[in-house]
């Protein structure tokens, strides 16, 4: 009977593991098999060439450039969003009154749809009618309209804002669930031995808060190496492959050029960057954990 018991659990999850396996193993064995071909949709030629495919990424330096690409906008968002993403959520732990108010206009930005979201920021920077300019020039800062989407690094502000904007209140709200688990009376315990603001904030709330941030960042590193509908819809990956990120120059090599080959070496690829940092994250959490 005990051990029924114990089977009982790994029965009732047999299930949707089953169904999650096929979902995911297939599709990814089935991307690797045609990653070890010369296959173009074009020319309908089919040649097995091994690891050939892999090979020749290390010396594209146009994947090299995309890739350097995607980590720099990971790490320059991820920055930013969790240190917005904190005030946010101090905020509303901290506020009384109009608490779910303040909640509700905070994640107006995360429900906004990321393609709708892509169409107003580039509205916004448009050389001549976005909102941007006028404002600029209304306050005397420019002496004539920027053309943001044309310039690589005015183009990589404007983008990293969209995501910023986008993203950080997912940020804040996991942000907020930690900070609502730390128990008040440890923070009244370290008024009464004297701790400041600062002390409570280093001993206290950022010990306690480091698993939840690094579950956001989990989230947050996974779904920025993947931007893609982002920075399509803005830019399309210029000016000049100024913008082109690794799902960028996938999808373009894909459907573009329709190298179903290359195309899957450079989804593998995605695959295996993506797997690389969650194993990471997953292996802080867990020494946390102990």
């Amino acid at each position: 009977m005990v051990g029924a018991n114990r089977k009982l659990p790994y029965l009732l999850l047999f299930p949707a593991l089953a169904v999650m396996s096929l979902v995911l193993l297939v599709p990814l064995g089935y991307c690797f098999y045609l990653s070890l071909f010369r296959y173009s949709l074009g020319t309908g030629l089919r040649d097995f060439v091994g690891l050939s495919n892999y090979i020749s990424l290390l010396g594209d330096q146009r994947f090299m450039a995309s890739v350097f690409r995607t980590l720099l906008f990971v790490s320059v968002t991820l920055t930013l969003e969790i240190a917005v993403g904190f005030g946010l959520a101090v905020m509303m732990h901290s506020l009384v009154r109009g608490r779910g108010m303040l909640r509700a206009v905070v994640m107006i930005p995360w429900a906004v749809p990321t393609v709708i979201a892509a169409m107003i920021w580039g509205w916004m920077f448009n050389d001549r009618l976005g909102l941007a300019n006028r404002l600029l020039g209304m306050a005397g800062l420019i002496p004539a309209p920027l053309v943001w989407l044309a310039d690589p690094a005015l183009t990589w502000t404007v983008i990293v804002m969209a995501e910023v904007w986008k993203t950080a209140p997912f940020a804040a709200l996991i942000i907020l669930a930690g900070l609502q688990m730390i128990p008040i009376e440890l923070y009244q315990a370290a008024e009464v031995d004297g701790a400041g603001a600062f002390q409570k904030f280093r001993l206290i709330t950022l010990p306690l808060l480091w698993p939840t941030i690094l579950l956001a960042l989990l989230f947050r590193t996974i779904d920025a190496l993947r931007v893609f509908d982002l920075i399509m819809v803005m830019t399309g990956g210029g000016p000049a492959g100024s913008t082109e990120v690794l799902s960028l120059y996938n999808y373009k090599t894909l459907f573009s050029h329709l190298d179903f080959g290359y195309g899957s070496a450079l989804s593998m690829a995605l695959f295996l960057l993506v797997m690389s940092f969650s194993l990471l994250y997953v292996r802080l959490m867990a020494r946390r954990a102990v």
